[in-house]
């Protein structure tokens, strides 16, 4: 069984840190995988405490996948203020960099929900300590024209609801078909922006992709 313990870290960054809690692995154990989990705009309230990120994260420890979620820089404690994106994809690279020293040599997924898949697929997509994305509730709209991640190759999972107000599903099923394979996106008829009430069904995509990935070890509790 896995252990419920978390510990609260802080990120060093260039000008000061970001807040973050981290799910180790179990105790004893040595876990094939690590994970980043990003959180929603920070402007429309989004935070590492946010449901979905906090739903993902704890699927990631089931699964003894470390995971560390983080409040971007300007929310919560973490120093800094809003930059548009810019900053943001930075903070995603200090916290894949804690994870790294953490846990030398050991691959990484980076998640993100809404805001938080916009800038963690674009520095996941990049980054070579990353083997695996998982893009929630991705706001297509954001990326600008022809920006599908093209070139990266690594395994890819979206989830999206199709009464998303804030990521329209259309916009986001045309963005999808311009990703480059490997990749999957799941459908769930009648769920919102936040996945309310669909939130079992999320942690269940994001367990199956993760077990699928190469070189995954599932846990002896």
């Amino acid at each position: 069984m896995a252990s419920n313990q978390i510990l609260h870290i802080n990120i060093p960054t260039p000008t000061g840190y970001l807040e973050g809690i981290l799910k180790p692995e179990q105790e004893g154990t040595q876990p094939t995988y690590i994970s980043v989990v990003c959180h929603p705009h920070p402007l429309g309230g989004g935070t590492m405490h946010n449901k979905v990120i906090f739903k993902v994260a704890q699927t990631m420890q089931a699964l003894n996948v470390p995971s560390l979620r983080f409040n971007f820089r300007g929310v919560g404690r973490s120093t800094g203020s809003y930059d548009e994106g810019r900053g943001e994809m930075d903070d995603v690279r200090y916290a894949l960099e804690f994870m790294s020293r953490r846990y030398p040599g050991i691959p990484a997924i980076v998640a993100g929900f809404s805001f938080g898949s916009y800038v963690g697929l674009r520095v996941g997509a990049l980054d070579d300590r990353v083997r695996a994305l998982i893009g929630l509730g991705v706001p297509a709209r954001m990326f600008e024209s022809g920006e599908t991640l093209q070139g990266c190759q690594k395994p890819k999972l979206f989830i999206h609801g199709t009464n998303d107000e804030l990521a329209p599903y259309d916009l986001a099923q045309r963005w999808y078909e311009q990703v480059p394979a490997p990749r999957r996106i799941v459908t769930i008829e009648n769920a919102d922006h936040f996945f309310q009430g669909r939130l079992p069904e999320v942690q269940a995509y994001v367990a199956e992709f993760v077990r699928s990935l190469p070189a995954y070890q599932e846990p002896n509790w």
